[in-house]
């Protein structure tokens, strides 16, 4: 077998960042590995072709050029199902997918395919995770959130589409444990799994860096107006403070703060704040951003000098303008489901070193060729 599908128990487990390290992984061990996500759901538009916005990430970060006909096959994009059900001959979803199989299969050592969603995402096409497997041939490497009862639970009722058609498993990961009990959740599942005959391929620890979103996705988040340094919409955010909050004892470390501030407190809290930074006789700023929140009502209540204070000019600190108040922005921030994307260069760099240090490549090669034999 030289196919593996990377299925998951359901959105934002960590199926995205475990398939770019296994990719990575394999390269790295000397195999031709390629990739491919059969079938998508969120889109971007590359050279005038709709490709998932997962393989325009692998493209980047793998180093191969897209061809969306091959590396994307099949993306539900809105409106796609309706129009399914409505005239299902009018499509040639199937077709589409083993094509680009055929094609990318015929100069790679191993293929990995990335799943979408849970385990039932697709069936209103007739492609679930489970009938694009099999339709692939491919052995399931399933990814699954930390803990143990629940962990197991949803990791059972999961597998119950592979299950039916009769996949092999090549084996678990779990991700997102709490460091401290990474020993424990190890030795318990993996005496559960060798029961399921589930091979436990790895126990991921949690690891809050992949969690910090950047100034463009709080912006999105807040529905935003970037009204100062647009171009920093990439930096990284590691802690939030509201504005009246901001006291040298109220920091748990002293960098990559977002500032959520109403247009009345704004200037106090920035004098505060490169108060501290002079008493901590830091060398660059600790802001990564800050919001000017409005009262929740009304959406012009600004004028632009009002919003634009000189700290922020000088150390290039992108400013963003929400009719949020400032509860609600970090409510809203608070929510956010972090996804791994280009311009988050520390996530795919360190997503692939925790694939690489805690999962076991020579048992997942075992695995695969056992069901060649």
């Amino acid at each position: 077998m030289k196919n593996i599908y990377v299925a998951a128990t359901g959105q934002h487990v960590g199926k995205t960042t475990s398939t770019l390290g296994l990719v990575a992984a394999l390269q790295a061990r000397g195999y031709s590995t390629g990739y491919c996500k059969p079938v998508g759901q969120q889109n971007l538009t590359i050279d005038g072709k709709t490709a998932d916005k997962d393989a325009v990430l692998f493209a980047k970060v793998i180093g191969f050029d897209i061809v969306p006909e091959w590396h994307s096959p099949v993306v539900l994009a809105q409106g796609a199902t309706k129009k399914f059900l409505e005239n299902p001959d009018d499509f040639n979803f199937r077709h589409r997918i083993l094509e680009a199989a055929a094609y990318l299969e015929a100069s790679r050592d191993i293929m990995v395919y990335e799943g979408t969603g849970h385990p039932g995402v697709g069936s209103v096409v007739n492609l679930s995770n489970a009938e694009v497997a099999k339709m692939l041939n491919a052995g399931i490497v399933m990814v699954v959130e930390g803990g143990i009862g629940r962990t197991i639970d949803r990791l059972h009722m999961s597998m119950a589409l592979f299950r039916e058609k009769n996949l092999p498993v090549l084996g678990v990961l779990v991700n997102k444990v709490i460091p401290e009990k990474r020993e424990e959740v190890e030795y318990f599942l993996n005496k559960k799994l060798t029961e399921m005959n589930m091979p436990l391929l790895g126990v991921l620890p949690y690891d809050r860096s992949l969690s910090y979103p950047i100034m463009e996705t709080i912006n999105q988040a807040i529905d935003g107006k970037v009204v100062a340094n647009g171009h920093r919409l990439s930096n990284r955010v590691e802690d939030i403070i509201a504005g009246s909050l901001v006291d040298v004892d109220e920091f748990s470390m002293f960098r990559n703060i977002l500032l959520v501030v109403s247009q009345k407190r704004l200037n106090e809290a920035i004098e505060k704040i490169n108060a501290v930074a002079k008493l901590k006789k830091l060398q660059r700023t600790p802001l990564s951003g800050v919001i000017v929140t409005g009262d929740g009502r009304h959406e012009n209540w600004f004028k632009m000098d009002t919003v634009q204070h000189p700290y922020c000019i000088e150390h290039e600190i992108p400013v963003i303008t929400t009719i949020l108040d400032t509860y609600g922005s970090v409510v809203k921030i608070s929510r956010i489901e972090v996804k791994i994307n280009t311009r988050t260069p520390w996530k795919i760099k360190r997503a692939i070193a925790l694939i690489k240090e805690h999962v076991n490549f020579d048992l997942l090669l075992d695995r695969m060729k056992q069901f060649n034999g």
